[in-house]
């Protein structure tokens, strides 16, 4: 795509990532693949990089913010902290970053593991090894933790 040639190719990088958080909270790595890929003719050491650094410096852009929203939002959908690392180191944050958003907020894992479960499995989960397999194979895939299946649905 093609920028407008009466503009500064700074002011074009920063409208087009200024419209991308304007939707939603994006990574900075998320940033400057979907600006460069956009504007594959602007520079991106000397242009877009300076341009996003001056956004996250403005804090219109947050890493931090971006994970506490995503945890967040992943977990209100029943999904678990394995899961949602995952897919947060796949949108380029650090792995401190992500245990800080994990652990550290007011999500209660075995809770939301229990309604998952209870979600699933209305009359129960059952008393045969298969039954329970079935459940611990569900919620793991979910992204839930052994401890946390055990606690929460396996007692």
């Amino acid at each position: 795509m093609t920028y407008r040639k009466d503009e500064k190719p700074a002011i074009t990088v920063r409208r087009a990532a200024m419209n991308l958080l304007a939707r939603r909270e994006q990574t900075f790595v998320e940033l400057v693949r979907k600006v460069t890929e956009k504007y594959p003719d602007i520079d991106a050491d000397e242009v877009i990089l300076p341009a996003l650094e001056r956004l996250r410096e403005e804090n219109l852009q947050s890493d931090e913010r971006f994970a506490e929203s995503f945890v967040r939002y992943r977990s209100s959908r029943g999904v678990g902290p394995l899961k949602i690392d995952m897919e947060m180191q796949q949108r380029g944050l650090a792995g401190a970053l992500i245990q800080h958003a994990l652990f550290n907020g007011d999500v209660d894992w075995v809770g939301i593991c229990t309604d998952v479960a209870k979600k699933k499995f209305p009359e129960g989960i059952g008393e045969s090894p298969q039954d329970k397999a079935r459940c611990y194979r569900f919620l793991a895939q979910r992204g839930f933790s052994s401890d946390q299946i055990k606690e929460a649905a396996l007692q």
